[in-house]
């Protein structure tokens, strides 16, 4: 009886917590509706309208941990302007606060600048971590740059000052994450790891370098880049790429057709999806297979995109009865759909398509430098010469590690 009441309360504040998030998301794209209608999503190629409907990604990793700048980076995004819209453009930089490397960083954005949400935001901080230092995020001024509607953007870094609570720090930093982006209104945290950071918003991804400095101001060992063409939600600087938690990040091209069934699953382990795009469960489906359930790549991709079921029966032995396992064991997490995604942690960088390739994906190396893209002109941007580039097969993953010993 007990446990049928805690069941019910849990199932009705999981309700309150979605309506939440909806109303949420919902005033943040009244706010960009004039950004929208300023927007063109169709452009005029060779006489014809054609629909672009294509995202732009694009990573660079120096496998021995040493860092460089964005130049080559945001040139090879912007180079893929024409399949972006203007309504989303984001970084993750690995690699970016030596000084405050063993701390938590968190960006938070303030909707319309909402200082009550600052103030609540930074009551429940200081309530649950050890705030050791705070500011906001420098940026140019809108005027210069060519952004809409920019929120108020600070970063902590914190440590978890947990009290007692039976978790390690990884899953109290989810926790306390999920509270603030589903209990304070207009407040999200959009970036959580240590020694990395996540920069996003409405504007083509060259934009976004542009305001938030990076060129002048950070240096990383791992970049990934995205340029947006919502086609799902409107565009406003939370459903922006990269996603992220903890220092795991994900920008995702294409569109997942099951991303319902996805997001309920993942909320039994806790994670609450707040933007209500499709591109966010890979984020947290990573995080949960990886980084709690310790799986490694090569499964975690048959997960994502294993054969049909006709192609595993014709198998023979312990590779067909893995396959059928897994597809089993975790249904809810097959990602249905066309997609090419870069996934990026600490010392690893990965890139990954669906099994037929609806989406496309290159890759490319230069001595210590491996980059993928949705285009190969964009990594001959960035390197003018290759040692090797090539197509990956359908949801078989391009991994990149730093060598051993090296730590970044």
């Amino acid at each position: 009886m007990k446990a049928g009441i805690a069941a019910a309360k849990e199932g009705i504040m999981r309700c309150e917590m979605r309506e939440g998030v909806r109303r949420r998301v919902q005033r943040s794209v009244q706010r960009q509706g004039d950004v929208q209608k300023r927007r063109v999503q169709r452009v005029v190629w060779g006489g014809e309208e054609k629909e672009i409907c294509a995202c732009s990604l694009f990573g660079a990793m120096n496998m021995e941990g040493e860092r460089f700048g964005g130049e080559g980076v945001v040139k090879a995004i912007a180079n893929m302007r024409v399949r972006g819209n203007g309504l989303g453009g984001g970084f993750a930089i690995y690699g970016i606060y030596p000084k405050y490397k063993e701390y938590y960083a968190f960006h938070i954005m303030y909707e319309g600048g909402n200082e009550e949400a600052k103030k609540e935001t930074e009551s429940f901080l200081n309530a649950h971590f050890d705030v050791v230092f705070a500011e906001e995020i420098p940026h140019a001024e809108c005027v210069d740059v060519n952004v809409d509607n920019p929120p108020l953007i600070w970063r902590y870094f914190v440590a978890p000052n947990k009290r007692g609570e039976m978790l390690s720090d990884d899953d109290y930093v989810v926790q306390k994450v999920m509270h603030i982006n589903t209990r304070i209104r207009d407040a999200y945290v959009f970036s959580s790891g240590k020694n990395m950071g996540v920069f996003k918003g409405v504007g083509y991804p060259e934009d976004i370098a542009e305001y938030f400095l990076l060129k002048e101001l950070y240096r990383g060992y791992i970049w990934t880049a995205h340029g947006r063409f919502p086609t799902n939600t409107q565009g406003w600087w939370g459903g922006a790429h990269p996603f992220n938690i903890l220092d795991w990040t994900v920008v995702h091209n294409g569109e997942i057709s099951s991303y319902g069934t996805n997001r309920r699953y993942l909320e039994m382990y806790g994670y609450v999806c707040t933007l209500h795009t499709d591109s966010e469960v890979f984020a947290y489906a990573v995080d949960l297979l990886m980084r709690k359930q310790r799986l490694p790549i090569d499964i975690v991709a048959k997960i994502f995109a294993p054969p049909v079921w006709e192609l595993i029966d014709k198998m023979e032995g312990r590779e067909r009865e893995l396959l059928r396992t897994l597809r089993m064991v975790y249904a809810p997490l097959l990602m249905n759909g066309p997609f090419a995604i870069i996934v990026a942690h600490h010392g690893e960088m990965i890139g990954l398509t669906d099994r037929i390739r609806l989406r496309p994906l290159t890759a490319g190396i230069r001595g210590e430098m491996l980059y993928l893209s949705s285009e190969e002109a964009a990594i001959r941007l960035a390197a003018k010469k290759l040692d090797k580039v090539w197509t990956p097969n359908g949801g078989e993953p391009v991994v990149a590690r730093l060598k051993a010993g090296v730590v970044a």
